[in-house]
C-alpha cells in the first residue's frame, strides 16, 4: 500500500518538465564542448547529451563488407548471449552515471540478429532499465519469425511494445540472402522495402510501435547513386536515412578504394539532389558539423520540407525557444499520456509557448500549402551524414588528449576538436571512461577483439574465414 505522500512524489516526478539528473548531465555536456561547437543550433547540452553505443558485446557478423569498421579479429569471436547482456548492463550503468537517464543508445557490434531472440530482448530490456531508448543495428537480413520471437515472450505476450532498428544496406555488403553481390544500389530496393514491411506487419498483428533508420556507407563506387536512394526509398517507412562516407578505419584488408576521393560536401549534395531542395544542417547541430550533418523535416507528396527554415529569423527564434522551454523534455520513449501532461504543465506556466507553436504551425502550412497537406500523407523523415575519421588521424590526436595536450599541428588539432565534440560515445566500465566511437574503432577495437577472441573462442572458423577473404 502506497501512502499519499509517496504517491504525490511519484506523480510529481512523472510529470515534471525535466529530470534533474538529465539537466545536470546536459550542463556538464555543454561545459565539455570546445568553443567551436558552442553554436546557436547546438543540440548537445541543450536537448541531448549525445548517443551511446555498445562495443565488444557481439563483434561477429555474417556478411562481408568493403569497407568494414571492425578489426581483423571481430569475426573470430563467439556470439554469447550471457556475455552480451552482462556487458550491455555494465556499459549502460556507466552511461547513466556519467550522462544521466535520457539518451539514445545503440545495441551495436557485429550483427545483432546473430543473438538468440531471447538474448537480444534481454539486452534491450537491460538498456531500458538504465533509461536510454535502445536501437538495434542490423544488416536487415533476417525474417519475420525472428522479429516476432524478439518482441514476444515465452507466454506469447508482447514484451517489447516498441522497437527501433537501424538497417544497413549498400551494394558493397556481400552475402545477403537472395542477392549475394548486388550490382547496384537500386537492386537492393526490394530488400529495403521488405525489411520495412516486416515492421508494418508487426504493428498490424501485435500493435508493436517501431522506428526505422536506414544506414548506407558511401564510397567512390556508389556516390552517384545516393540521390536515387533518397528518392526511391522516401516512402518505404524509414524515419531516418543516414549516410557515412567511408574512412580508413577498421579492417585494412577491406580497403578497396581511395575513400578520400569522396568528400562530405559531395555526399551532402547528393542527398540534397534526392530531396530536391537545399538542406540546411546548421539549424540543428549535433556535435561538430565536420562529423555530423542533420536535418529534420517531412515529405508531403514528392517534396521534402524542413520543420524549421534556417533563412527565416522567426523559425530560428522558435528553435531558441524550444531549447529554452522544452530542452529538458524527453520526447522519445516517454509514454504519450505523461508527455502530454508535461507539455500542458509547461504551457500553463509559459503561455508564450502556445503562441510560438501556433505561429510556427501557420508558417509551415503556408510554406507547404494546405492543398498539398490535404492531398498527401505527411511522412516525417530526417537525413543524417556521419563522417568517421581515419585511424591515422585519430590515434595521435587521442594520445595527446589523454595527456591533456593540445596539438600544434592544425590537422591533429582539428581532429582533437572533433573528438571533444563527439556526439557518439562508448563506455568502458573497467576504467570508468567514455570514448568517442572513432577512438573505439581506430585505437581500442584491435586489442579488445584479440582479448575477446581468447575469452569467447569459436571452435570452427573456416566459414567465417572464407567470408573474410
Amino acid at each position: 500500500m502506497v501512502d499519499m505522500g509517496t504517491f504525490i512524489r511519484r506523480l510529481t516526478r512523472a510529470f515534471r518538465p525535466g529530470d534533474p539528473q538529465f539537466a545536470a548531465a546536459m550542463a556538464r555536456r555543454w561545459a565539455e564542448l570546445p568553443a567551436s561547437a558552442r553554436t546557436p543550433g547546438q543540440v548537445l547540452g541543450r536537448h541531448a547529451v549525445g548517443c551511446e553505443g555498445t562495443h565488444g558485446v557481439f563483434p561477429k557478423c555474417d556478411l562481408a563488407c568493403t569497407p568494414c569498421y571492425h578489426s581483423r579479429d571481430a569475426n573470430r569471436v563467439r556470439v554469447d548471449g550471457a556475455h552480451t547482456v552482462a556487458q550491455v548492463g555494465a556499459q549502460m550503468g556507466l552511461f547513466r552515471a556519467r550522462r544521466g537517464p535520457r539518451a539514445h543508445a545503440q545495441l551495436i557490434g557485429g550483427e545483432v540478429s546473430l543473438l538468440a531472440p531471447d538474448d537480444h530482448a534481454a539486452a534491450l530490456l537491460a538498456m531500458r532499465r538504465h533509461g536510454p531508448e535502445p536501437m538495434s543495428f542490423s544488416h536487415g537480413d533476417f525474417g519475420y519469425d525472428y522479429l516476432e520471437k524478439l518482441v514476444l515472450g515465452a507466454d506469447g505476450r508482447v514484451r517489447l511494445p516498441r522497437v527501433s532498428f537501424a538497417a544497413h544496406f549498400d551494394m558493397f555488403m556481400f552475402g545477403r540472402r537472395g542477392i549475394p553481390r548486388p550490382a547496384d544500389e537500386a537492386s537492393l530496393n526490394p530488400y529495403r522495402e521488405r525489411f520495412a514491411a516486416m515492421f508494418a506487419r508487426l504493428r498490424r498483428e501485435h500493435r508493436v510501435r517501431y522506428f526505422l533508420a536506414h544506414n548506407m556507407t558511401v564510397t567512390p563506387g556508389n556516390l552517384g547513386q545516393v540521390a536515387a536512394v533518397v528518392r526511391d526509398c522516401r516512402a518505404m517507412g524509414y524515419g531516418m536515412f543516414s549516410f557515412q562516407p567511408a574512412a580508413f578505419v577498421g579492417d585494412d584488408r577491406r580497403w578497396r578504394e581511395d575513400y578520400r576521393d569522396v568528400t562530405s560536401d559531395q555526399v551532402w549534395a547528393q542527398i540534397e539532389l534526392g530531396a530536391g531542395t537545399t538542406l540546411d544542417y546548421h539549424v540543428f547541430e549535433h556535435g561538430d558539423v565536420r562529423c555530423n550533418r542533420v536535418v529534420y523535416g517531412f515529405w508531403a507528396g514528392d517534396r521534402w520540407f524542413p520543420f524549421l527554415d534556417g533563412t527565416d529569423p522567426r523559425d530560428l527564434a522558435a528553435r531558441d525557444a524550444f531549447f529554452r522551454y522544452l530542452g529538458p523534455v524527453s520526447f522519445t520513449g516517454t509514454p504519450a499520456v505523461s508527455l502530454a501532461v508535461t507539455l500542458m504543465l509547461i504551457a500553463a506556466r509559459r503561455p508564450q509557448v502556445i503562441a510560438l507553436a501556433a505561429r510556427w504551425l501557420v508558417r509551415v502550412i503556408r510554406r507547404v500549402r494546405l492543398g498539398r497537406l490535404l492531398r498527401h500523407r505527411v511522412r516525417p523523415v530526417s537525413y543524417v551524414m556521419h563522417q568517421f575519421m581515419d585511424a591515422a588521424d585519430v590515434a595521435p590526436a587521442w594520445k595527446l588528449m589523454r595527456r591533456g595536450e593540445a596539438s600544434g599541428d592544425p590537422r591533429v588539432r582539428a581532429t582533437q576538436e572533433r573528438l571533444a565534440a563527439c556526439s557518439y560515445a562508448m563506455a568502458h566500465p573497467e576504467d570508468g571512461t567514455l570514448v568517442p566511437a572513432c577512438v573505439q574503432h581506430a585505437v581500442l577495437d584491435p586489442a579488445e577483439n584479440r582479448e575477446l577472441r581468447r575469452l569467447l573462442p569459436i571452435a570452427e572458423i573456416r566459414n567465417t574465414a572464407a567470408r573474410d577473404a
